[in-house]
């Protein structure tokens, strides 16, 4: 079942952005009565919800250790606390997300590749059948025609009598967009996808098990609602939004998630600072994150530069915690110290998380959580962590349990990270 026709653009009342950075464009927006009584019933419930209500998002879902303490000595402080409504504790002190479901494809690259379509009800399924697993991580963007729908790429791939075709993502109709790839009725005729890789090359985007391409809507209908959500707002980076459009863009994800998220614990996350506050101002209810590449390239925005950087963006736009490229936080282990004084949480996601060891290393740290493509190999290895008793030696590799390194081997794995943040990936 497909979401409805998008309602007419009208205003609404919004609130005014903060900081130094502004969007371009006029202060418009579009949305409908259904959108603007869900903020009414979000805004309402967050009031009359009890102290423990919303205190209990991704501070107790992820179970960060330094994070609690931090908490109670910013609120003991004077400064506003933020309200965390994740409750996902009961499944431990590091929470594991799947990367676009049990993992991104790797195309051109068949080694250590997600076996499954990324990003379709098939993988995302899978991943919430592995219970160690809290959350799956994917990329919504919003069609021409006002429909979340669940893609990575800014631009979808085909071809035809020899050539290939490449058109923007978000310049699709609803129905062009579900006709890539393989259908749900065997009689459709659907258009082969492709894939541009890094190096510019087209490929064909092949997976051992496929699965068509599907709608935000269908992903809460459809996938187990014991498992979060996290969901990317995905916007182009070589593009300068206006605020009308990246409002457009939101509050029809919103409507969806308001009317099917009921008790999923869902948080929002994008690398575009805008989208971030943007999301924080027009609901209250979920969290909002800022993705960074935390240092490990150089963008234009001078806040995506570092895991610095994104405290600052969280502390300006009142976000609740940072989702950075590992390797940031790696190099830069003094940035986990300043994000739990602030009381941010920090997730971390990249290739340096299919090594179990680099993911222990985090545990230590106090990290949150880690984003995944070794979906099961990893939830099974973080449901044996603990914390290390280094009067004892040795390391139990056997099956999922994971126990204490002796002092000799942490000493090793930190000698060891460096390396591994230069390599290749």
């Amino acid at each position: 079942m497909l979401p409805n026709k998008p309602a007419p653009r009208r205003n609404i009342p919004r609130a005014r952005g903060r900081g130094r950075h502004s969007l371009s464009g006029d202060a418009g927006g579009c949305g409908s009565k259904n959108v603007q009584k869900a903020f009414q019933r979000q805004r309402c419930a967050r009031a009359t919800r009890s102290g423990r209500g919303v205190k209990m998002v991704l501070m107790a879902a992820v179970g960060l250790r330094g994070i609690a303490a931090s908490a109670s000595s910013a609120s003991a402080g004077g400064r506003r606390e933020r309200e965390l409504p994740f409750a996902l504790a009961e499944r431990g002190t590091m929470a594991v997300g799947g990367h676009r479901g049990m993992g991104m494809n790797a195309v051109g690259a068949r080694v250590g590749a997600a076996r499954e379509r990324e990003n379709t009800l098939l993988s995302l399924g899978r991943a919430a059948a592995h219970a160690a697993v809290a959350f799956v991580e994917f990329d919504v963007q919003v069609t021409k025609d006002g429909c979340p729908i669940i893609f990575h790429d800014d631009f979808i791939l085909t071809q035809g009598n020899g050539a290939v075709y490449e058109k923007r993502v978000t310049d699709l109709l609803l129905e062009e967009f579900l006709s890539y790839g393989p259908q749900k009725g065997s009689h459709k005729v659907f258009k082969p996808l492709l894939r541009r890789t890094g190096d510019g090359r087209v490929l064909d985007w092949k997976t051992e098990e496929d699965d068509s391409l599907c709608t935000l809507q269908e992903v809460f209908e459809h996938v187990s609602p014991r498992l979060g959500f996290n969901i990317e707002l995905k916007f182009d980076d070589n593009i300068m939004y206006h605020r009308k459009d990246l409002e457009c863009a939101l509050q029809a994800i919103l409507q969806v998630v308001f009317q099917y998220a009921r008790n999923r614990p869902v948080f929002f996350s994008s690398f575009h600072p805008d989208a971030a506050r943007m999301m924080r101002e027009l609901q209250s209810l979920y969290p909002v994150l800022f993705l960074t590449e935390g240092g490990t390239s150089k963008h234009h925005d001078s806040r995506r530069n570092s895991p610095d950087d994104a405290i600052r963006v969280c502390l300006e736009y009142d976000l609740h915690g940072i989702v950075s490229e590992v390797r940031g936080v790696l190099k830069n282990p003094a940035a986990v110290i300043r994000a739990q004084e602030s009381n941010l949480v920090l997730l971390t996601y990249g290739q340096l998380n299919n090594v179990w060891e680099a993911v222990y290393i985090q545990y230590l740290m106090g990290i949150n959580g880690v984003i995944v493509d070794r979906v099961e190999e990893i939830s099974n290895a973080v449901a044996g962590f603990s914390i290390p008793d280094l009067s004892q030696g040795g390391a139990d590799l056997d099956g999922a349990k994971y126990q204490a390194f002796s002092q000799q081997q942490l000493g090793f794995l930190l000698r060891l990270i460096p390396e591994l943040i230069e390599q290749q990936h």
